[in-house]
């Protein structure tokens, strides 16, 4: 995989993490509700930095953080919002998330819009790559974790949304409604139209509202991709 993951409109460098550029990165940063009116921008685990360089270029939001763990993905983010465009609008935190979340909340600085590509598979799957494993794995960040720091920081009318397996769908739903986070959007994704479901992008709020529910099929075959797919990333990627 190259080391620079071209964007019609930025490029992402990606040698110093262990996670590189994905369909699922893109799909939320391309998909996720970002209205006018938003001025502040949250992305937790940054990675590359990927999601909030698509933010930035989407909205005129004047604030576009980032929070990231891992010393790499955290100088990878830094490197490649210093090379945008949007490069003073972009800041990225090196620090977990429990403490960004506390740290901001006694400030009473609040997210007009919180995303994130948690990590999600269990410990049962560890590999051997430490940095691979903390960008993963939910003992790295819980889904409870990541919703209750989401809670403290998201504003009254603001929206958190995140792509998740669809097997973790319950859980995570389960957890964003008892702590008063209420499912409003979602996506179903699949690769083709002869495969289950594999992802689900899910957006919150603080307003119970009926859900609007979505479906999102990426190829009709191997590298013909669908029209609805093409609408929704045809900013950002090259080719399309």
């Amino acid at each position: 995989m190259s080391a620079i993951f071209k964007f019609k409109e930025f490029s992402v460098n990606q040698d110093k993490t262990a996670m590189k550029v994905g369909t699922d990165g893109v799909l939320l940063g391309a998909w996720c509700t970002l209205n006018n009116s938003v001025n502040s921008v949250l992305d937790i685990g940054s990675g590359t930095g990927l999601i909030a360089l698509m933010l930035a270029q989407r909205s005129f939001a004047e604030l576009i953080d980032a929070v990231e763990i891992d010393d790499n993905a955290y100088e990878q983010t830094v490197e490649n919002f210093e090379q945008s465009s949007w490069a003073d609008r972009l800041f990225c935190y090196h620090s977990n998330f429990k403490d960004f979340a506390e740290e901001m909340s006694e400030d009473e600085e609040t997210y007009d819009v919180i995303v994130s590509n948690p990590p999600f598979y269990n410990g049962s799957f560890k590999t051997d790559h430490e940095e691979r494993n903390t960008a993963r794995f939910t003992n790295a960040l819980s889904f409870t974790d990541l919703i209750k720091g989401v809670v403290k920081i998201l504003s009254e009318e603001g929206v958190f949304g995140v792509i998740i397996p669809k097997s973790e769908f319950e859980e995570f739903t389960d957890i964003a409604k008892t702590n008063k986070l209420y499912l409003n959007r979602s996506c179903w994704v699949k690769g083709n139209p002869e495969v289950d479901v594999k992802r689900v992008m899910l957006e919150f709020s603080f307003q119970q509202k009926p859900v609007i529910k979505e479906q999102l099929i990426i190829e009709t075959e191997r590298h013909k991709y669908t029209v609805d797919y093409i609408n929704l990333t045809k900013d950002y990627y090259l080719k399309m």
